[in-house]
């Protein structure tokens, strides 16, 4: 039985997401020969190989011609598949031009150019993804501006808040989230070294001036052009790694929300679209979030993995830059995923009003006790105020009573409105505001 490629076959976060296919073997394949080509014609354009030798490269470098299964066994002899990808991509350019496929750069040069290549590609389609969640959670805070729900802290009601506020928080992340994404994505470059980061090869073979190499070389690539050689300088890796851990995170928070407020027992959202249980037909369970929730957990570990390797030795490690390219991609999967699960889940997410309304009234009115506190206190005196709050709240519960119902019944209390004082939906603070001001960030 031959073996198949990765499918997804047990990642249903990233499968059939546009990071799925971004990401594959024929995309880091792809990738690869792009990063080949685009050295041969760097050199061609300064002088160093012929145009024809340029075109020949490029033309060659068509994935349809190579095998990434048999490049992956055959990587096994050099450590890195672009050992035999060379071998192959110089027999299929031919005997003429076959010199100047790869020539001057070592491997690192070309994985590590076509690894940022494949991030790029990569976030730019996780960027759409996360522009979609952004609108949809900007139509829910909106929306929601003014809807009243219970706050909760440490798994227990607090005061009252919004969900406007809520959604509006989650959009805060998001765009964080945006904002380090582009920084890196914007900031992504090219590797060109040669051996040992001295560039020296390409003065070998003729370049008056081996540092503008580079320049052109990231320019073909449509990367950043690098300062130096960083080969051994992992910080565009580890900028990778924080911005992806980052955004994954951001949107686990928002999808651990979505799991308690859609839990059965308090249903105030649903997903839109739930998923069934192979054994209980009555189920809608939240999958988006649960496959975002589950990448949440995953990728700081990938991202230390990679913040591992900045303590890369020499001038090219033995096995900090090899442990650096599964994780990576696998942290690109995950947050593309993650990002392609948050906006269904957003652009779907049906809220409840009436359940917040209703779970409101969960605590006897002992939600607005904060509120009492203060606007009792200079009618009763607070230390009166405290006295008889403390009180009331345990005959709320054991006469099965409303705050409110009790301090009508309260002789000193008889002039004090307390239908507005002991109303949650009116002792949200600041919510309305702060969810205008959210929503100015663009």
């Amino acid at each position: 039985m031959t073996s198949a490629a990765d499918t997804g076959l047990l990642a249903p976060g990233w499968a059939g997401s546009p990071a799925d296919g971004a990401t594959g073997d024929g995309a880091v394949l792809r990738a690869l020969l792009d990063a080949e080509a685009a050295l041969t014609r760097a050199q061609s354009r300064l002088g160093l190989a012929p145009a024809r030798a340029a075109d020949a490269v490029t033309e060659a470098a068509d994935p349809a011609r190579f095998d990434a299964r048999s490049l992956a066994e055959r990587a096994r002899a050099g450590g890195n598949p672009v050992i035999p990808l060379v071998a192959g991509l110089t027999k299929a350019v031919g005997e003429e031009y076959g010199p100047y496929v790869h020539r001057g750069a070592t491997s690192q040069d070309i994985l590590d150019s076509a690894l940022m290549l494949v991030a790029a590609r990569t976030l730019d389609l996780l960027l759409a993804d996360l522009a979609r969640t952004e609108r949809a959670l900007a139509r829910l805070a909106a929306e929601h501006r003014d809807t009243a729900m219970p706050g909760r802290t440490l798994t227990q009601h607090a005061v009252p808040t919004t969900f406007g506020l809520k959604a509006a928080g989650w959009r805060a992340l998001v765009l964080d989230a945006r904002d380090r994404i582009t920084a890196v994505r914007d900031g992504l470059p090219a590797q060109l070294g040669g051996a040992a980061g001295t560039l020296a090869a390409f003065g070998a073979y003729g370049a008056a001036d081996p540092l503008v190499l580079p320049e052109a070389y990231a320019r073909e690539l449509g990367l950043r052009a690098p300062l130096m050689p960083w080969q051994t300088l992992r910080t565009p890796v580890a900028d990778l790694a924080g911005c992806l851990a980052f955004a994954t995170g951001a949107l686990g928070k928002l999808a651990e929300d979505v799991l308690t407020l859609s839990r059965t027992e308090i249903g105030e959202v649903t997903e839109g679209s739930g998923g069934g249980s192979s054994a209980m037909p009555h189920k809608a369970n939240p999958v988006r979030s649960t496959l975002i929730a589950a990448a949440a957990r995953r990728a700081p570990q990938l991202a230390a993995t990679l913040y591992g390797s900045l303590a890369a030795g020499d001038e090219r490690p033995a096995g900090a830059w090899h442990a650096e390219w599964e994780p990576l991609r696998d942290l690109l999967r995950l947050t593309g995923g993650a990002a392609r699960d948050a906006a269904e889940l957003t652009e779907g997410l049906r809220v409840r009003p009436d359940v917040m309304r209703a779970h409101l009234g969960l605590t006897h009115g002992l939600i607005v006790s904060e509120r009492l506190s203060a606007e009792l206190a200079p009618v009763l005196g607070r230390a009166r105020a405290k006295e008889l709050l403390t009180e009331l709240a345990r005959r709320t519960y054991a006469e099965d009573r409303t705050l409110g119902e009790l301090l009508a019944e309260v002789p000193e209390l008889k002039d004090v409105d307390l239908g507005s004082l002991t109303d949650p939906a009116r002792y949200t603070g600041s919510a309305g505001a702060l969810t205008d001001r959210a929503l100015e960030r663009r």
